[in-house]
């Protein structure tokens, strides 16, 4: 019996945090304004990308919880405090760990509800897909959940009063949106940055929420950044649990401070091993990464496997110069495409791949005017980029095959239908193989 009261105590306070969460003004603003504040800026700053946001959705999230772990959680809490809430709680027939578990509980879930809110908003207002891997953004979220609120437990054992939360809780926002490749993307950061990056968590947060959102492979390969969010939680966590104040009379100690080297140094743990194991190398995006293709690594590429420009696989028209009238019935397709959106993203290795994808789609579906269609995206390709870093393009998008996004379908083309992206790839590479041999000589055209 006295099991089961407790339980309903716990269920009841449970309860009772959850609604008082929604009440709470500050709640609201850091569990869900903020957030759809940051989605909006988002979509207007990186307008050019398509699919719209589906790279910056790792940042998105990680924002969300940032926000809603770092800020939200520890004010809650020393609100709470400041009131005698906690004092009295020491007070109940219930371990009172058992009612900050339950707390954190109700934080975990307003946090989750916002980064739900935040990739539906996305998908309402930008288009912008769901996660490819459901089941591991699960996983994802609730690791970066657990270094966040751990971080956050840690911020309402040393913060005195609310201001002071506000205080720390910018000391651990404003580094990681900055130079933490949260906020800013960690490619355009300068090369000392990214290596700052590499001691915080918001670097691999954004790393594991991304995979798992956008790349075929999720999360295989991020072991390093699962285990680094976990010991910095962990450390966190304990530290914050260490120092938890029930009193408001009640001020940190300068020798308990020194706690604080604890949490301080899973950081630094886990930076020093990054930076151990070759993690802390400056990131380079794809758009400048194909430039350092050479000439070698070109000459490497082979076109045996190559189909006939008039087998059922990849057909390519004859240039349009040497078939005269060709191109007419292509005027309308043509004009189209010169203005596609997709076709005239910033990112030039994404730009071809988008184009390559258009004539993959129309090969896979077999429309009547494949051939052309492939005839027309590498004309357009030729317009787009020098012939020298068209080579390097196309020799990357080649030798890295997985990487980048591809188009399923272009409606605004009259290409409705949407193949599976397995499929969409390996057409891609093999366009891009005959555009390469055609480029260089390999392949007469």
């Amino acid at each position: 019996m006295k099991r089961s009261r407790m339980l309903r105590g716990l269920t009841r306070h449970f309860l009772l945090t959850l609604q008082l969460n929604f009440r709470s003004a500050q709640a609201i603003v850091y569990g869900y304004l903020v957030p759809i504040f940051f989605l909006l800026a988002f979509g207007s700053i990186f307008r050019g990308d398509s699919p719209l946001l589906l790279h910056e959705m790792g940042q998105l999230l990680t924002i969300s919880i940032l926000g809603g772990a770092c800020f939200g959680l520890p004010t809650g809490l020393v609100a709470e405090r400041e009131r005698g809430v906690w004092r009295r709680y020491r007070l109940l027939p219930v371990p009172t760990g058992s009612l900050l578990a339950s707390t954190l509980l109700v934080r975990l879930i307003i946090v989750a509800s916002a980064a739900l809110l935040q990739i539906a908003l996305a998908r309402i207002t930008y288009g912008t897909p769901l996660p490819l891997n459901p089941a591991q953004a699960f996983v994802a979220f609730l690791f970066v959940a657990f270094a966040f609120l751990g971080l956050g437990l840690l911020v309402a054992a040393l913060a005195d009063d609310v201001p002071a939360v506000q205080a720390l809780g910018q000391c651990l926002f404003l580094p990681m949106i900055m130079i933490g490749g949260v906020g800013v993307p960690l490619v355009v950061l300068p090369a000392w940055a990214q290596k700052v990056a590499g001691f915080m968590p918001g670097r691999y947060a954004v790393e594991i929420l991304q995979r798992s959102f956008s790349d075929p492979q999720g999360l295989s390969g991020t072991g390093f950044a699962l285990l680094a969010l976990a010991i910095i939680g962990a450390a966190a966590g304990f530290v914050g649990l260490k120092l938890f104040r029930w009193d408001a009379g009640r001020h940190v100690s300068r020798g308990a401070r020194l706690w604080v080297g604890i949490a301080l140094g899973a950081w630094i743990a886990v930076g020093i091993a990054a930076a151990i194991t070759g993690r802390l190398e400056p990131v380079a995006s794809a758009d400048t990464a194909y430039a350092a293709i050479t000439a070698a690594e070109i000459d490497q590429i082979t076109y045996d496997d190559l189909p006939g420009d008039n087998e059922l696989a990849t057909r390519l028209a004859p240039p349009f110069e040497k078939a005269p009238g060709a191109a007419e019935p292509m005027s309308g397709f043509i004009a189209k495409l010169e203005t596609w959106p997709p076709g005239r993203v910033t990112d030039q290795v994404q730009m071809a791949r988008n184009l390559l994808s258009v004539a993959a789609i129309a090969d896979i579906t077999a429309d009547l005017k494949e051939a052309e269609i492939a005839r027309a995206i590498f004309d357009q390709l030729k317009t787009r980029a020098t012939p020298d870093q068209l080579q390097r393009i196309l020799a990357w998008i080649i030798l890295h095959p997985d990487e980048g996004d591809v188009i399923r379908k272009a409606p605004e083309l009259g290409l409705r239908r949407h193949p599976p992206e397995a499929l969409i790839r390996e057409r891609s590479v093999l366009y891009a193989k005959k555009f390469l041999g055609r480029l260089i000589g390999k392949i007469p055209d």
